[in-house]
Formats: C-alpha cells, structure tokens, sequence
C-alpha cells in the first residue's frame, strides 16, 4: 500500500521536530530525573471487567492493587473503539480522521510523529513487544525497521489471535515462535527488556510497549489452570444482556475472565520485576486497551459501538515518584489522542505541535482539568450491506462524565444518563419529557461545537476510504493479508 501525503504535519516540519528535539532538548534523561514508561496494552478488555470496578466475575486482585495505587481515569474511552486507529491514536496524539488509521489492517504513514520518535529523540531507549497492528503489510509479514514508528528492541507480529502458536520477527525476517501462551512469553520479554536496562546501569531511561492479544477472542484458549476457574453456568450476566443471548454469553464470559485472570498474573509478574530490580519508583506503568467487548450486552457482540461496554476502557497510570503511592479516581473523560501529550508532559518532553490531544499530566498531579467535560466517540468504517443489515453503521457522539449522546447519519440516535441508568438500558433519544428534550438540544449543540472544532464534516464511510486511497472488499472493510 502506498504511503499517502500526511495531512497536518508535513514532512519537512516533521523532520524539522524530531531534530529539533534530538539537538536541543535537554529531555528529563539528561537532568537525570527521566521517568521509565512501561506501556501496558490488552486487546478488547472493557473497563467493567475488573474487580476494582465491581464484576462479580472478575479475579483481578493484582490489577486490583494497581488500580488502588494509580490515577484511575474512570471515564476514559476509546474513541474510535476499534483496535488499529485506538493504537495509531495512543502513539500519534493525534484522531483517526487525522492520522488516517480509522480502520484495521492499513498503514501508519511512516512519516508519523509518534510517542517513540520523540522520547527516542529526548534520549530514551524505546522497545515493542507483541501485537503491533499498524503496519498493513499483511497480518504475518515482517516489518522492517524504518516502519517501526521508533522503536529499535523489537519482538513483535503484526496480529495474531492464535494464543497457543503464536510467531513474531526480530531484526530480521526469520520468523520465531512464543512458547506455550503467547502473553506470558511476551510478559518474560519485557522482564527481560527491565532486567537488563538495571543490571547494565543503564542511565538512559526507556519506554516498553507490550501489547497482548488477549482477552480479545477467541475466549476459550487460555491456559487449562485458568480456564478450570470459571464455570460458565456461574458467570453473572449484565442487565442488559437480553435473554437470548445468555446462554452464548455465560460461555463467552468464562473464557474472557479465564484470559483476564491469566493477564492479571502477567501484570504480578511486571510489578515484581519493577520492585526486584529497583526501577518501581520512577517508572511510570499505564494499563489500558485499545476497547471494550459488548459480550452480549444490547444484544451485540464485540466492538466498534458506542456503548460504555465497547468505547470505555481501563486507564491506570502508576508513578510512585511522580504520583505519589495513593490512588486516586478522577472523573474527566480521557481519550486515546490524550495519552501521548500526558505521557510527555510527566516526561518533562515538549508535545509536539503535530498532536491533537491534551495534556492530563497537571491535572493528574492536582491541577486544572484542561478539558471541558466530555470527548468524542467516533465510528467511520465503511460498512458494507451485510454489515448495515446487522446494525453497523457510521456515529458521531460525546461521552461527558455523566451522559452518553450520539447521532448517525439520520440525526440523534442515543442518549443516556449513565448516572441513573448505568447499563444504558432507557434510550431518551425522542423523550417528550422537557428536561429530556432540552437535555438532548444541549447536548447536541455541544457535539456540533466538538465537530466543528476538529473538522469533522461527518460524511460516509466510503467516502473517507476514497480521500485516503484505500481499497476495500466488497463488504466494505479492507481485505487483510495473512
């Protein structure tokens, strides 16, 4: 696929940051006082799915723990909850409709100002470690350094979901193989990647990004001794999952906590490793991922809706030099664009003029909140017709700290007060009720400011597929390569 011209930041003024940065930056590596980053990804985890956030399902006590000592953004979303443009946007700061990922399976343009490029450029050692999911070159294929974003330690594939044969590249394009469960061989990596930076003394300091497969599905290939853990008979079905579905949902659940139980100890695993070589005090870890999973919840299943159970995510920042070892919950809604510029901001690195996100990192320490209470949801794929006979279709919507409201392209679609219906189960979209009504206009009237303000002209999928020049199959989704 060709790489198409970057739309906001040309490649001059790119190439002029990241120089910039490498010359005249005198990043927090230099005063000696730069935070670690230990960037945690799961795929398809919903922010419910915990028992810090109240699942009866959930065993997550190590992730628990986390929670209570990290910045917990308990409002935090994907905006576009779909796994490439979550991860383009976490990397670049940037929305979907400006980098171009609003889709899987296409190409980050290699000319991307990333969060690697510009701690690399600040002095930090930067390494990936698992699913990547930005290269859209073929699922399988290798990805030679100069598409890498700015990482140089690298074990990685583009995507896999084959838990238990699971193959990724180095340097070079010899393919090798995890053994056993891929996430607890990828988890032995990244202690691997800690262990040496503190036994070398190295003084530079470094950012990881380790990205796991699960607990998206397929649900039920976990290791046996976590499987064994969950009945489905005795999986505790949400309210809104309609009678139908539960008997397809209680088997889907035990998998996805038999996953998630098995993360949790990867996540014990990280944590003992930061403690045992010394580096916990100033290494900032992030647990979040890339969306949710809808597990029967509106009779749905999966992603890309605007329903909390697909959109909201786990957002968990740890730094006990920074931060403080207390947790705290803070209420303003995050998105994906917001964490790099916060990344950078507790990194005392400058963001760079190509990001579109803010800045949390003040607030997280005490500050001002620098958003106005809500941020956008987004749906842009350009479904095909089966897709839109089983529902698919393009949204636009805000999630606020108490209210979800959403239109597609025939006008208001959702609304609803998570505050008193927190399964979303009453629509008020149409409520003849005045407080209801004025409550839509309002809202409304607030999304069209947040369009305006990013240029969002809200057309149809297709139409976007067609300015980017990408190709798509005849279900309207772009072919991916094996």
């Amino acid at each position: 696929m060709k790489f198409l011209k970057w739309p906001v930041v040309s490649r001059w003024l790119a190439v002029w940051w990241l120089v910039a940065m490498a010359q005249t930056a005198l990043g927090a590596a230099e005063r000696g006082a730069a935070p670690n980053i230990l960037f945690v990804l799961a795929d398809q985890w919903r922010t419910q799915a915990f028992g810090f956030a109240g699942d009866p399902n959930a065993r997550t006590p190590i992730i628990d723990r986390l929670a209570a000592e990290s910045v917990n953004f308990k409002h935090a979303v994907a905006g576009m909850p779909v796994c490439s443009p979550t991860r383009a946007s976490l990397l670049t700061g940037q929305r979907p409709l400006t980098h171009g990922i609003f889709l899987n399976d296409v190409t980050l343009n290699v000319e991307a100002v990333t969060l690697a490029k510009v701690l690399k450029a600040a002095g930090y050692d930067t390494g990936a470690i698992g699913k990547w999911h930005l290269d859209g070159h073929g699922r399988s294929s290798f990805i030679p350094r100069e598409r890498r974003q700015g990482f140089d330690a690298w074990q990685v594939l583009e995507c896999t979901h084959a838990y238990n044969n699971s193959l990724y590249y180095g340097d070079t394009p010899e393919q090798k193989k995890w053994d056993g469960y891929d996430a607890f061989d990828q988890t032995k990596a990244a202690t691997a990647f800690m262990r040496s930076r503190a036994q070398e003394k190295n003084t530079k300091p470094f950012l990881l990004w380790l990205a796991w497969g699960p607990p998206h599905n397929p649900y039920g290939t976990a290791p046996e001794k976590y499987r064994a853990r969950f009945d489905p008979a005795k999986m505790q079905l949400r309210p809104n999952v309609p009678e139908a579905f539960a008997a397809a949902t209680r088997k889907d659940l035990a998998g996805y906590y038999a996953h998630a139980a098995a993360l949790d100890d990867a996540v014990g695993d990280l944590l003992a490793t930061l403690r045992e070589t010394g580096l916990e005090e100033n290494t900032i870890v992030v647990f979040t991922a890339d969306h949710g999973d809808m597990l029967g919840s509106q009779g749905m299943i999966r992603k890309q809706k605007p329903f909390d159970e697909s959109a909201r995510v786990p957002m968990l920042i740890r730094w006990p030099a920074g931060l403080g070892k207390k947790g705290r919950v803070l209420d303003a809604p995050i998105n994906s664009e917001d964490l790099m510029p916060t990344l950078l901001g507790f990194a005392g690195v400058k963001v760079p003029a190509s990001v579109e996100g803010l800045d949390y990192s003040g607030y997280a320490r005490g500050g001002k909140n620098p958003g106005d209470g809500a941020t956008v949801l987004t749906c842009v794929s350009p479904f095909g017709e089966f897709e839109r006979r089983v529902g698919g279709k393009e949204y636009r919507g805000i999630r606020t700290t108490r209210y979800t409201y959403v239109r597609d392209l025939n006008g208001p679609w959702l609304l609803f007060d998570n505050e008193t219906d927190p399964y979303q189960l009453k629509n008020l979209v149409g409520s003849a009720e005045p407080a209801h009504v004025k409550l839509q206009a309002e809202l409304d009237a607030w999304l069209n400011r947040k369009l305006t303000a990013n240029g969002d002209a809200f057309l149809r999928g297709p139409e976007y597929v067609a300015k980017w020049g990408y190709t798509t199959d005849p279900n309207g989704t772009v072919k991916y390569r094996p």
